[in-house]
């Protein structure tokens, strides 16, 4: 670009004769990209003219003469490199979000398999279930693989506790609170209200290497319960 000369005088700068928008559309059309970024004057020029003051406009276009910060011929215009400024950082923020999505991806691969499966013998209401904290209340009767049962609380059943320690009544209890078995805790949350299931739990989620001496449960047992969520109070 040729070098510019100075439109107007200091006297006409001070006056009304020239206004915000007369400097900054000039400074737009001459300066560089470079000068404008640094005076903080790169934007549209209805937000510059409403938030920069004359005084700081008037000695952004001395200084352009003084630095002769001039826009080159080769250069864009400054509608152009804004853009390009726009599209750089839109792709930056397509970038962290991909990136964050495969951090995401990557921490969910990352999840504990569950270790019980679930077959429902009976549909509950589809609609309520229990989250973590929530009381409920159930049957059940718990077998280890071979058959044999060792523990229920539905009266009669083989393996019934005494009805001094519950016999014949529901059993309930916060779930997900780890006041039971973990393959408890996550079956029933997968439960609706009035369901009954048959969940299998791997002895991670079960008693593990120790089994239960108390319950007659060896250790590494693969538990079977029947379960009936009969309410979430």
């Amino acid at each position: 670009m040729a070098e510019v000369e100075r439109s107007w005088t200091d006297q006409q700068l001070q006056s009304d004769e020239v206004s915000k928008k007369d400097i900054i559309k000039f400074l737009h059309e001459y300066a560089s990209f470079e000068f404008l970024k640094e005076h903080k004057l790169n934007g549209k020029l209805n937000n510059i003219a409403k938030t920069s003051k004359k005084d700081h406009l008037i000695e952004s276009y001395k200084q352009l003469f003084e630095t002769k910060s001039f826009r080159k011929e080769t250069d864009a215009s400054l509608e152009d490199q804004l853009k390009e400024a726009a599209e750089k950082t839109a792709a930056m923020h397509v970038s962290e979000k991909k990136k964050e999505r495969k951090r995401s991806e990557s921490k969910d691969s990352k999840k504990e398999e569950p270790k019980f499966t679930k077959k429902i013998l009976k549909h509950g209401d589809k609609t309520s279930f229990p989250s973590k904290g929530d009381r409920v209340s159930c049957f059940y009767t718990g077998k280890l693989e071979n058959g044999v049962v060792f523990d229920s609380n539905i009266s009669g059943a083989a393996g019934a506790k005494k009805k001094s320690q519950g016999e014949g009544k529901a059993f309930i209890f916060q779930v997900g609170k780890g006041l039971v078995i973990r393959g408890w805790d996550e079956g029933l949350m997968t439960m609706s209200k009035g369901e009954k299931a048959e969940l299998t739990i791997e002895p991670e989620w079960g008693y593990g290497k120790k089994g239960n001496i108390d319950a007659n449960i060896p250790p590494q047992s693969k538990l079977i319960f029947e379960v009936e969520l009969v309410d979430i109070i």
